[in-house]
């Protein structure tokens, strides 16, 4: 029988590529065959893969879930036989369901920042108009990630998407999205508060929330040092493994090891920043139950 928990609270190119990788857990080679993530995400988790292939080869028949699953790159890297993806915005999730159903953008799409704007604007009046969840809005989306400065998601306190124009000098744009389909298809994808996810006791979650950094408009909403402690003391309750990741922050680290959190630690390359700043950052992940 299945036991369903819920925590309690509110939160107020393709390219196909087979990746050999060569991560050993109990001298076990793993063999993955990935996607390349269709968008560009700040925090981005694809360079962490190998490093979680040596854990999740050990649980790989367990369901993956993801309360903040952002840019796919650890469920597309994983390759999970199933998955309860989750993410805050809203529009993210519509993109990903219109992938499921194997989505052509027939939209115009120009690395030019006139088109941008006008594309934002159509955008923003999908947002404002009962649209938000059209083939139209999530190739839209796409659009916008690509081709907005830096791959950001911004809105601001209206809802209205309003990042500015990126500075490529060239994007290749997918309009093809069909080769996604069936890979991602046994997947479920949400866009709920984490806690009102119904988690089953033997799922293995991978959790990256925001970072405990000031900025916090990836969502209307935002995501406060309330909602870090809501994440960590939530997921300490799972009784499956339970893998976190955040910055490493002198209050992180004493919250996640004040519940109970075995903590490791990595650099992240940092590849988006308003300041310019490439230095890697450094992340501690916190995991319970692994064994």
């Amino acid at each position: 029988m299945k036991i369903v928990w819920h925590c309690t609270g509110t939160l107020s190119a393709v390219a196909l590529t087979e990746t050999h990788t060569a991560t050993r857990r109990s001298g076990v080679a793993a063999r993955q065959l990935t996607f390349t993530p269709p968008l560009k995400w700040a925090g981005g988790k694809r360079w962490q893969i190998p490093y979680l292939l040596t854990i999740w080869q050990a649980h790989a028949r367990r369901r993956l879930v993801e309360p903040f699953c952002g840019g796919l790159a650890v469920a597309l890297g994983l390759s999970p036989k199933r998955a309860l993806l989750n993410d805050a915005n809203p529009h993210l999730i519509n993109f990903y369901r219109w992938l499921q159903r194997g989505l052509v953008a027939e939209i115009e799409m120009e690395n030019d920042e006139t088109l941008f704007n006008r594309q934002r604007a159509r955008f923003n009046e999908l947002l404002q108009t009962g649209g938000e969840a059209t083939a139209e809005a999530a190739a839209l989306f796409y659009f916008l990630n690509r081709t907005g400065y830096n791959g950001l998601c911004r809105f601001n306190k209206q809802g209205e998407f309003n990042v500015p124009f990126g500075r490529y000098k060239t994007i290749r744009y997918r309009r093809d999205f069909t080769p996604y389909a069936a890979p991602i298809r046994p997947w479920e994808f949400t866009s709920v508060d984490f806690a009102d996810l119904a988690i089953a006791r033997d799922d293995f979650i991978y959790a990256d929330p925001p970072y405990d950094v000031e900025f916090t408009a990836y969502a209307q909403g935002g995501f406060s040092w309330n909602d870090q402690t809501r994440v960590a003391e939530c997921f300490a309750r799972h009784q499956g493994p339970v893998v976190l990741v955040n910055q490493s922050t002198r209050r992180i680290e004493d919250l996640y090891r004040s519940l109970g959190y075995t903590l490791e630690h990595l650099d992240a390359p940092r590849r988006i920043s308003c300041t310019g700043d490439r230095r890697p950052a450094r992340e501690v992940v916190a995991v319970r139950n692994l064994d």
